[in-house]
């Protein structure tokens, strides 16, 4: 059979080597789209456009109802913690506001004074108190700690023991429990200038700090201990004050270490005060006696900060290198009566 006329080709263009031409506007992005429709497989071009194009599924949206957005307000949607009704005809009520709680700064229960009564549980301090002492310490009072156990000095956070250590008024380092046994062993007293316990001293009032100034002098005269050495400035400020008639101390006369001679403890004013001691602690006052020189230390307190350490040990030292100075002399002096007793009774 012979084959099929072809078709006229124009001169200069070459013939294709297959039967019919190649239709290239189907391959040709976006050509001929809207006429000829989607190019698809040869296997699937019986069936209908409808089954040959699936269905777009519909995306599920997260955002809310027209009725929900229609509720919402400005404000209220910008707090994600309102309730929103799901009808359009409901009414959202704004979030209370709640006024914000301002913390209140922590107040101190025992930042003022505090009657007697408050601590009337607790026991006094005893004195530890002998004849012929070097030195004799006066505290401010009693501690809680101290009151409870009964011994001074007693809080873990006061450095009283550890400076009498550290300054060499004490060869060792003693505990709170020795404090009856220190007139005995170092020739050191301890007493208060207030006999009642409180926690702090600012639950101390005036009146009766000045008020214990007398009960000192008294101590001191009986006892007649070389120094008093006063722990701490607010009880030097209250000696200072009744024996300067109620004047307080101003800030160029005050300094730690010793006092002038003239501020010296135990001294009577006249020979009626005499005569009184006498009579009611039975003492005989010796004329010639010039009194206990001062000695103002540091406060060992662990809540006293206005001072470095430092600054403390140098201040304690003063005091320390003095004790050992005397304990010295005292030790020759006893050698040498020891010597002399010896020497007579062998004379006898």
């Amino acid at each position: 059979m012979a084959p099929e006329a072809a078709e006229d080709v124009p001169t200069g263009t070459c013939t294709p080597t297959f039967q019919g031409r190649l239709k290239l506007e189907s391959f040709m992005f976006n050509a001929g789209a809207t006429a000829v429709g989607p190019r698809r497989s040869p296997r699937i071009s019986g069936t209908s456009s409808t089954a040959a194009t699936p269905p777009v599924p519909s995306r599920i949206s997260t955002s809310r109802s027209p009725s929900k957005r229609k509720a919402l307000t400005p404000a209220a949607s910008e707090d994600d913690d309102n309730d929103v009704s799901s009808t359009s005809t409901s009414i959202t009520t704004p979030k209370p506001t709640t006024p914000s709680k301002r913390k209140r700064p922590r107040q101190n229960p025992s930042s003022g004074y505090a009657p007697p009564a408050t601590y009337a549980h607790l026991s006094p301090l005893p004195d530890a108190l002998a004849p012929n002492l070097l030195i004799l310490f006066i505290g401010l009072n009693p501690g809680i700690q101290t009151a409870r156990t009964g011994h001074a000095y007693a809080h873990p956070t006061n450095h009283f023991w550890r400076l009498l250590h550290t300054s060499g008024v004490t060869p060792r380092l003693c505990a709170p429990t020795e404090d009856r046994q220190m007139p005995a062993r170092y020739a050191l007293g301890l007493t208060n200038i207030v006999s009642r316990p409180s926690r702090n001293g600012a639950e101390l009032s005036r009146h009766e700090m000045d008020a214990g100034v007398a009960i000192l002098e008294r101590k001191v005269r009986r006892w007649r201990p070389e120094v008093v050495c006063v722990v701490g400035k607010s009880i030097w400020e209250s000696l200072w004050r009744v024996r300067h008639g109620g004047r307080a101390i101003k800030a160029g006369e005050f300094r730690y270490g010793w006092q002038d001679r003239g501020e010296n403890m135990g001294l009577l004013e006249d020979e009626g005060d005499q005569e009184e001691e006498e009579r009611e602690e039975g003492v005989v006052y010796d004329e010639d006696w010039k009194g206990a020189r001062i000695f103002v230390a540091s406060s060992t307190s662990g809540l006293a900060a206005t001072l470095k350490p430092k600054e403390k040990e140098a201040i304690w030292r003063e005091l320390g290198e003095w004790t050992e100075k005397r304990r010295a002399e005292r030790a020759e002096a006893a050698a040498a009566d020891s010597v002399e007793t010896t020497a007579i009774v062998e004379t006898d």
